[in-house]
């Protein structure tokens, strides 16, 4: 094992986390804002990876398909709220994990339907296709340092948004008490509608992301969807902050416990007891680094002021 190597695997981790990020900043927001337990988020992000191989197809480019993926993104989600979420507000949250949950069931099945059963792939940008040497002996794709630093940018407006503009004001408004915020003349309704669009968007530009480096196939967005609720109870339900640390914390966790754990259980198995027992005991550690922090802190690291 070379530093190399581990600095591959930390900026993998990055990577990860702030796909995880861009999922887990709409849900959070969702949640924290309007008390929604929304469970088709993960397929949003899946839809958001369907569009982009669509529109890539049909354009003949990455980037025209990513630019009409996202307004698609956007529109999509938006219909799901007016004819499906909004009417679940009012309701329990065993109502809104049911209705959610099978617009899962319907949503997976339409893909199947639309694209078939089988992977797509979306060829990668040519311009971003190479490699960069970061240091001596070590290169990393262009493509995934693409979406790092695209991960950080959403991050950083998405902070300036809600902490220093009015309409991050009347979410973090809405979020503590939303039918005072009603009584002094604003549409919450709207600020609701707007907040969900907005949060469909990201998970959409996510999936679109992701498209060139991974499979966009029916269900992708289920297990993602587990990882987004992690990150929302590590960070704080309805903080921004608390779901960037704690998204780039999981990815980190899960892609070095990945790389590490094998090669820590070595000095106690053979080789390959040690191979199989770590990658048995990495996709545990993001769950026991939640359970200490819910220990510690059981409201998150940073939540949401009220």
């Amino acid at each position: 094992m070379t530093l190399t190597l581990a600095l591959v695997q930390i900026l993998n981790g990055l990577q990860f986390g702030l796909i995880l990020f861009l999922i887990a900043a709409g849900l959070t927001i969702v949640f924290g804002v309007m008390d929604f337990i929304n469970l088709a988020h993960g397929v949003q992000y899946m839809v958001g990876a369907y569009l982009a191989a669509a529109f890539t197809a049909m354009t003949g480019s990455f980037a025209m398909g990513l630019a009409l993926a996202l307004p698609a993104a956007l529109l999509f989600g938006l219909l799901l709220e007016v004819l499906i979420f909004r009417h679940l507000y009012d309701r329990d949250h065993l109502a809104h994990v049911l209705a959610t949950f099978g617009v899962i069931i319907f949503l997976n099945q339409a893909v199947k339907f639309l694209w078939g059963a089988a992977p797509l792939s979306v060829p990668m940008p040519a311009l971003l296709s190479g490699t960069v040497t970061l240091a001596p002996g070590m290169l990393y794709p262009v493509y995934r340092l693409v979406i790092i630093a695209a991960g950080f940018a959403v991050g950083g407006l998405l902070y300036w948004t809600v902490n220093h503009t009015r309409l991050g004001m009347l979410v973090r408004a809405g979020a503590s008490n939303a039918p005072m915020v009603s009584a002094l003349g604003v549409n919450i309704r709207l600020l609701f509608t707007i907040v969900f669009g907005v949060g469909a968007m990201l998970a959409g530009f996510a999936g679109a992301m992701v498209a060139p480096i991974l499979s966009v196939e029916p269900g992708m967005g289920d297990n993602v969807l587990i990882l987004a609720f992690v990150v929302i109870v590590i960070g704080g339900i309805g903080s921004i902050r608390g779901a960037f640390i704690a998204a780039l914390l999981i990815g980190l966790t899960d892609t070095l416990g990945r790389f590490f754990a094998p090669t820590l259980l070595r000095a106690a198995f053979d080789p390959a007891t040690a191979s199989q027992t770590g990658r048995a005991i990495a996709p545990m550690l993001i769950y026991v680094l939640m359970a200490a922090v819910l220990f510690f802190r059981p409201t998150g690291l940073f939540p949401a002021r009220k």
